[in-house]
């Protein structure tokens, strides 16, 4: 793996009008990118402008499934149509195929691997979608898993504003550390990794046992 110090910033739940917005401008203040899971059902004529300014902010939009259902309750078909219906949705907007996805509440099994062709991608998270966890506690338990190839979860769901608070402090420190900002895909590419089907990664060289 590359020695370089890369870490991977990645949002689920979007795009929301009020957090997505927040996350952008606190990404553009600091000269860094992420890579944005969206929800299908999420992507509406409301929110489709804060995908465009993701994207051509050097951005990647993923796929985080269309209703954020426990997939392996799922039948094969309602599991396809989760997956295709948000790719279409958000390639009519970036001209880009998502190739990557997050299970919802990473809940995942052989079914989806079989049906779904796209890299799965988990990640360390410091339960941010818990109001009672601080922007401040939310930043220090980042930092102390933080590590080269790292993939942080964070959520830019409705009423997230403590994780926007959260990244004005982290993203800074990181860099402060040596760290670079990368999408999924470049932190990939500039590891040297070929990413690999059946797996799930928690970072570029760590991937979960199966299943939960």
């Amino acid at each position: 793996m590359s020695e370089k110090k890369l870490v991977a910033l990645t949002f689920d739940d979007g795009p929301t009008v009020g957090i997505t917005d927040r996350v952008l401008d606190v990404l553009e203040e600091n000269h860094a990118v992420a890579s944005f899971f969206l929800i299908g059902q999420q992507i509406t004529e409301e929110t489709e402008y804060l995908v465009k300014r993701a994207h051509d902010m050097g951005c990647t939009i993923e796929n985080h499934s269309k209703t954020h259902q426990s997939m392996p309750k799922q039948s094969e078909q309602e599991i396809v149509d989760e997956i295709k219906e948000t790719s279409d949705r958000i390639e009519k907007i970036v001209e880009e195929k998502p190739e990557f996805f997050r299970p919802p509440y990473i809940d995942y099994d052989q079914k989806m691997y079989d049906l779904i062709d796209l890299t799965f991608i988990s990640g360390y998270g410091c339960e941010d979608w818990l109001p009672e966890v601080s922007a401040k506690e939310r930043t220090e338990r980042l930092l102390k898993v933080a590590r080269p190839g790292f993939m942080i979860l964070l959520h830019d769901m409705a009423d997230n504003i403590q994780t926007v608070e959260a990244i004005k402090t982290l993203i800074p420190e990181l860099k402060r550390q040596g760290y670079e900002f990368v999408t999924i895909r470049d932190i990939f590419m500039k590891s040297g990794i070929k990413p690999e089907h059946n797996v799930v990664y928690m970072s570029v060289d760590e991937v979960r046992e199966n299943y939960r």
